[in-house]
């Protein structure tokens, strides 16, 4: 055979050989269709706490986006200043290059609002004089929107001749994103505990199954196979373990995510929202997939690579 169609047909033959491992790993397990669909749930329950939970932080993170930019800073006017004043300075700020949009409050609107949140109108009425300020809320453009750009527009508001007190209302947006990076840390840690419960469920079941062809394997090496040999359809055992269960954790998440997004959509409508619950992504179900089936196939290498040696034929 020429040097050429040598070099052609070993990666063909060694390919074919593992197609057929492969295969035929796969009709064991459909032959044990029941025992096999267990133990795959039981993975895919396992994937799917952690793979829903991120897709509900993800949905989290796209609301709180929005919340970010809603940050604002409150700009209280002295008691002296008149709504007139205060709007001609409204009018005055609307200018800077800084400032997307600016809400004035006038004293007497202030009033009428903490008459009516407050319970004490009749209190309030009996008072000679406003007590209030008038108010300024400022939203600063996009650009600027981030904690060091925001305080340097405050600390150039607190230099204006009206203003009394500056706030920037952002500290409850750090507290958001603290909590965020909280969540985000807790979904690695219970995916990795998680992804280490899948390894041991998938190495147990392989090690029932070589103690259960444990004689099989015993006259295999009698006839001199190779440890790589036996060892190759309980890999790919492993191999389609964590595959299904992947494809059952992805079943599970899109389900719950079709159950809750109706009731999610009323609630948003009830906050004149129009957010929509986004359910897994490409990449999301391809990482799932490809993490699935890698941790089936180490769970399986871990527990041959242990028991495996220990069978000789005697």
């Amino acid at each position: 055979m020429p040097v050429k169609n040598r070099l052609l047909t070993g990666p063909k033959i060694w390919l074919q050989r593992h197609a057929q491992v492969a295969l035929a790993s796969l009709g064991r397990l459909a032959g044990n269709h029941l025992s096999s669909l267990m133990t795959c749930s039981v993975v895919g329950i396992a994937l799917a706490l952690p793979v829903g939970l991120h897709v509900m932080l993800s949905n989290f993170q796209s609301i709180s986006g929005a919340w970010d930019s809603g940050a604002s800073i409150s700009l209280f006017l002295k008691r002296k200043v008149t709504d007139g004043e205060a709007g001609s300075l409204a009018e005055k700020l609307r200018l800077h290059q800084r400032i997307e949009t600016i809400q004035l409050i006038t004293r007497e609107s202030a009033l009428k609002e903490f008459q009516r949140l407050s319970g004490y109108a009749e209190a309030l009425e009996a008072l000679d004089n406003n007590p209030l300020p008038a108010l300024l809320i400022v939203q600063p453009k996009a650009d600027y929107t981030t904690a060091e750009t925001a305080q340097r527009l405050v600390r150039e508001l607190r230099l204006l001749p009206e203003a009394d007190i500056v706030q920037l209302d952002l500290q409850w947006v750090r507290r958001l994103q603290a909590i965020t990076v909280i969540a985000q840390r807790a979904v690695v840690v219970l995916a990795t505990l998680l992804g280490m419960a899948v390894l041991l469920i998938v190495g147990n079941t392989i090690r029932l199954e070589i103690q259960n062809r444990r004689t099989e394997i015993e006259i295999t090496k009698l006839i001199g196979a190779t440890n790589a040999f036996i060892r190759r359809p309980f890999l790919y055992t492993g191999f389609w373990y964590g595959l299904f269960g992947g494809v059952i954790a992805w079943l599970l998440v899109a389900v719950s995510i079709t159950l809750l997004s109706g009731p999610i959509a009323n609630l948003a409508t009830l906050y004149q929202s129009a957010f929509d619950l986004s359910s897994l992504d490409f990449s999301t179900v391809f990482t799932l997939l490809l993490g699935s089936a890698m941790l089936g196939l180490v769970g399986s290498w871990l527990a041959v690579g242990r028991h495996l040696s220990s069978i000789e034929p005697s």
